[in-house]
């Protein structure tokens, strides 16, 4: 079996839904595609892969790691176990919008006066910030099932 690789620029990314325009990886087999079965979207600088995905719950080995990341710390409490919201926004729509820089900046420095917490000072949060990114994004993105995950092998 064949699987279908796609790039999605930054810029599309960003844009939100319904924007998304998918360029072949060099390589990749796009003959008969209906849809993307492995999906990569690139980082917005360097180029590198944001995360990749097959079957949309098997997913690159940093991006498991934001997964785990994500379970760890909770943070579904907050933001619900599919990202939709609960006490907290859905992060399914905010991560449409909101930047890489302040996603960032949101989850160091928290937003107290919103009940969010300030995670700068917990080791896992900080080493993996980077990788619970590429793992919401791709959740936003809907490339990303909700629910377990598991290593791309």
């Amino acid at each position: 079996m064949k699987l279908n690789a796609f790039l999605f620029s930054a810029a599309a990314i960003l844009a939100g839904p319904g924007t998304l325009q998918p360029v072949a990886a060099q390589g990749a087999d796009t003959s008969g595609a209906s849809g993307p079965a492995d999906s990569v979207a690139s980082n917005e600088k360097a180029g590198a892969p944001l995360y990749r995905v097959v079957d949309g719950d098997r997913v690159d080995a940093d991006t498991l790691k934001g997964w785990k990341t994500w379970r760890a710390v909770a943070c579904d409490r907050c933001h619900g176990p599919n990202q939709k919201g609960l006490v907290g926004p859905s992060l399914v729509a905010s991560l449409k919008v909101l930047t890489k820089d302040d996603f960032r900046k949101t989850v160091m420095e928290g937003r107290i006066e919103k009940g969010m917490p300030n995670f700068n000072g917990m080791p896992m949060v900080t080493e993996n910030i980077d990788r619970l990114y590429a793992y919401l994004k791709g959740r936003s993105d809907g490339v990303i099932k909700a629910g377990k995950l598991m290593a791309i092998e």
